[in-house]
């Protein structure tokens, strides 16, 4: 019996060598046309993505600048320095009395007032929030031990009037600080970032307006990270829910639908 053998020729052998060339070439052009696709609809997405950020950032800031508020900066810290100097239970008693009476349906009942730690940018203080929604808040703030830290950087402009104790601020891109006294009222800018620091017994009632919920990040930042003091981020957030339904409710009293 014969066995028949195939012997591949130089030809066959080079023309192989060149089918599996070009295909080898063809793979890897394809796996970089691939590659470059990728990179392309990845470029795409986050420029769709950056671009639904400032149409959002743009559309918040329109809303916000022509939006009416409750409240004003002025109105406040001239309410406030009323009561600048006095005992600061006293005050704030007095203050709230006097915002119910200005602002019906605008502040929490007595049974929703809550004083509440705050742990954030390195310093301690205590809060009662009287009023908050998307775009404002209202509270009375303050520390019995001396405290300070970084003041964190918003989109929202806060004002404090200081009813006692001192606040010292030094602001971002000088050499020297600041110190207020009671009656003195601090404007915080949109964007701004400064070092603070109160004294034992600093007491005063602050106002923000801006997108209220930028806030947050900074207020939880050491009581999840550091502190992991939970139940007071539960406080907060309990009260500030308390505060957005009281406003809607208002609202839609003032609209006429209840």
């Amino acid at each position: 019996m014969k066995t028949s053998c195939y012997h591949v020729t130089r030809k066959e052998a080079f023309h192989f060598r060149s089918l599996w060339s070009s295909l080898h070439t063809h793979v890897a052009g394809f796996a970089a046309v691939c590659a470059t696709m990728s990179f392309i609809k990845a470029i795409f997405k986050l420029l769709v993505f950056a671009s639904v950020a400032v149409l959002v950032v743009v559309s918040l800031r329109n809303w916000m600048a022509t939006k009416e508020y409750v409240f004003n900066k002025e109105d406040i810290a001239k309410l406030v320095k009323q009561y600048a100097g006095q005992d600061h239970e006293h005050a704030f008693t007095k203050v709230v009395v006097e915002l119910r009476k200005r602002y019906p349906g605008r502040i929490l009942p007595d049974e929703d007032l809550q004083w509440i730690f705050v742990n954030a940018g390195g310093w301690m203080g205590s809060m009662c929030l009287l009023h908050a929604s998307l775009t404002e808040y209202l509270l009375l703030f303050g520390t019995a031990v001396d405290t300070s830290g970084h003041s964190g950087r918003y989109f929202v402009e806060i004002s404090d009037t200081i009813i006692s104790g001192t606040f010292r601020q030094w602001k971002e891109g000088t050499t020297k600080s600041e110190i207020y006294y009671p009656g003195d009222t601090i404007v915080h800018k949109v964007g701004d970032a400064t070092a603070v620091q109160w004294t034992a017994g600093t007491w005063m009632v602050e106002y923000g307006k801006g997108f209220i919920p930028s806030t947050l990040g900074f207020a939880f930042a050491d009581s999840l990270f550091s502190t992991q003091d939970f139940l007071t981020m539960f406080y907060v957030v309990r009260v500030y829910v308390k505060a957005l339904v009281m406003e809607a409710g208002t609202l839609l009293t003032e609209a006429g639908v209840f």
